[in-house]
């Protein structure tokens, strides 16, 4: 079990296994950059959050509800939390996370990784079975049904592992130059292209800060 305060952000798996740099550049040396497609997502989920609970037929949806995992050592919002009657004693105790996302499906499992954590957060806190969600996709309009197998949850389970052990380090690691990176809001911090040692990103600046004012120091003297 985890304690409170050494919680991280269910958000941090996706950075995680989108890219581990990445990851490390926001939750470790506190940097971030935005892009417009970040800012797409960013308003995504600020409406999905702000929206009023309601009642759709007779399912609950709960928005921006808070969730954690000691066991796992995660912390974070769902976008969408229905809630289903049970098919015993019509009960409103099956939860069902909805997590949007403004592209469309991807090739990797990031996306599905972080909306089963978010329902082994909600099968901790409520004691009960989460067998599946959905992802929305903002360019296709359409949901994309997830089923929380056996598979998928080892991998979030391991992936939330490898988080900690990630910030734990607290190192960044090396850049690597990919495809993927061209879409990244970071990629003028990480430099990708250029990095080519194991330093991190905020030394880099430091050391380019410090160059500058020796300059600026010695025209001075001049």
């Amino acid at each position: 079990m985890f304690a409170e305060d050494a919680l991280l952000p269910i958000s941090a798996l996706q950075h995680l296994l989108f890219c581990e740099r990445q990851c490390a550049l926001i939750h470790i040396e506190g940097l971030w950059a935005e892009n417009r497609l970040t800012a797409e997502g960013r308003l995504m989920h600020r409406k999905a959050h702000e929206g009023p609970d309601e009642w759709k037929g007779d399912v609950r949806i709960a928005r921006g509800l808070a969730l954690r995992s000691l066991r796992l050592g995660l912390v974070g919002y769902a976008d969408i939390v229905e809630f289903h009657p049970s098919a015993v004693g019509g009960a409103w105790n099956r939860p069902r996370p909805v997590e949007y996302k403004r592209g469309r499906p991807k090739q990797h499992r990031a996306d599905e990784v972080q909306l089963c954590a978010q329902a082994l957060c909600l099968e901790e806190m409520l004691d009960t079975q989460v067998p599946d969600g959905a992802l929305f996709y903002g360019q296709t309009k359409r949901r994309q049904q997830v089923t929380f197998d056996a598979e998928l949850r080892q991998t979030t389970e391991e992936a939330a592992a490898r988080l900690h052990a990630l910030i734990a380090n607290g190192r960044t690691p090396r850049a690597r130059r990919e495809p993927k990176c061209d879409a990244c809001s970071l990629i003028e911090v990480c430099m990708p292209a250029a990095s080519g040692d194991s330093r991190s990103a905020r030394s880099y600046f430091d050391e380019a800060l410090a160059r500058t004012l020796e300059r600026d120091d010695a025209d001075a003297a001049e």
